[in-house]
Formats: structure tokens, C-alpha cells, sequence
């Protein structure tokens, strides 16, 4: 279910971007920042390549392994009424992951509390009620204080309703180019098949 350990740089960017607010009256310091950043970029191209998370087993994986692929990242609940989109995202998976896409999910108990199970309780359900295959990851917040930086910066990218940037509820999701930047942001009850013909369009890309 999970990809074989690679060797990536484990969150570059994550190291690098606080560095922007440090001592602001060292020039010095901040342009070494700076410097830092658009090194990482040059060499890595979009920031999402530098994000790190856990996968469901506690492996860790930089995202830099999925580099050139086309990806639908979703944060998931085992028990809301959007959970059976599962079966969806399975199928758009085994439809076109030979053609270079991934569906990465991200458990979070963050909506109505339910995703309340352990990691071996998300695999397990996951595995025996819609035979996912796709990458699972651990249980992280999307929204708040203690937000995964992978999130953080999705929300920044595209916007949601009015212009909102906070996840509104499991199953939201973000359709990502194989340069690693949004492309597009959608709905909860946004089937995942209509995205069928925009994964089309993208892997076509090179």
C-alpha cells in the first residue's frame, strides 16, 4: 500500500523558511536566508517537493518522491457521510497511477471527531472496506495552530469559498500539475470522478 523507502531530502524547505523571520537586523543573516530559499528552489523546484510526512506505518517520506507525478491530495475520515468517496479515489488510482498519478491521503479527525481510530485502525478500514492501495499517511490538523506545513501552504495556494483558505470539512481536495503546483481546489462533495477529465488533461502534460 505504501511506496518503497527512498532516500529525499527530509523537509528542506521547512529548515529554510523560518530563516526569513530570523534576526531581522542581521542583513547579513537574512540574505543568507533569502540566498538559502532561492538555492532550494532552483534545485527543487516547487516547495511541495520539500514537505515531509509520516506515512500510515510511521515511515517518514519526503514528498520529493513523488516529483513529476500528477496528485489529488485529500485529508479523509473513516465515519462521515463522504467516506465512501474511497471507492472512488481507489478507482481514479488503479485507473491512471501507471500513467504517473497518485492519490495521497491524510487522515484527520479534525471534522465532527471522526477519524478517532489509530493508525492501525485507518489502515485496516481502509484496506478491508475499499481496498485502498493508494498512499495512506498518518493522522495530522489541517487547519489551526497545529496545521501540517503540507496544509499550510495548500490553502495558501488555492483559496476556498469566498475566498476562504480553511479546510471546511473531510474530503477536500487539491488536484496538483507534475511541477508540484496547485492546480485546482474542490469540494467535499465533489465526486471524484468529474476530476477524471482534468487528471486526463494533466498527465498528457510533460
Amino acid at each position: 500500500m505504501t511506496p518503497h523507502p527512498v532516500k529525499y531530502k527530509c523537509g528542506a524547505w521547512l529548515f529554510v523558511a523560518p530563516l526569513l523571520d530570523a534576526a531581522p537586523a542581521n542583513r547579513t543573516s537574512s540574505f543568507g536566508a533569502r540566498a538559502s530559499i532561492k538555492l532550494f528552489m532552483q534545485e527543487n523546484g516547487s516547495p511541495l517537493y520539500g514537505f515531509s510526512a509520516e506515512l500510515i506505518d510511521g515511515q517518514p517520506l519526503g514528498l520529493g518522491y513523488f516529483r513529476g507525478r500528477v496528485l489529488l491530495i485529500v485529508n479523509t475520515a473513516s465515519h462521515c457521510g463522504f467516506t465512501p468517496q474511497y471507492a472512488a479515489l481507489e478507482e481514479l488510482y488503479r485507473q491512471y497511477n501507471r500513467r504517473g498519478f497518485e492519490v495521497l491521503a491524510f487522515p484527520s479527525n479534525q471534522f465532527g471527531r471522526q477519524e478517532p481510530g489509530t493508525a492501525a485502525e485507518i489502515a485496516e478500514f481502509c484496506s478491508r472496506n475499499y481496498k485502498v492501495s493508494f498512499p495512506l499517511f498518518a493522522k495530522i490538523d489541517v487547519n489551526g495552530a497545529e496545521a501540517h506545513p503540507l496544509y499550510q501552504w495548500l490553502k495558501e495556494q488555492k483559496r476556498g469559498f469566498l475566498g476562504f483558505s480553511r479546510i471546511p470539512w473531510n474530503f477536500t481536495k487539491f488536484l496538483i500539475d507534475r511541477k508540484g503546483e496547485v492546480v485546482s481546489r474542490h469540494a467535499p462533495s465533489t465526486d471524484p470522478m468529474k476530476l477524471a477529465l482534468a487528471i486526463e488533461a494533466l498527465l498528457r502534460e510533460q
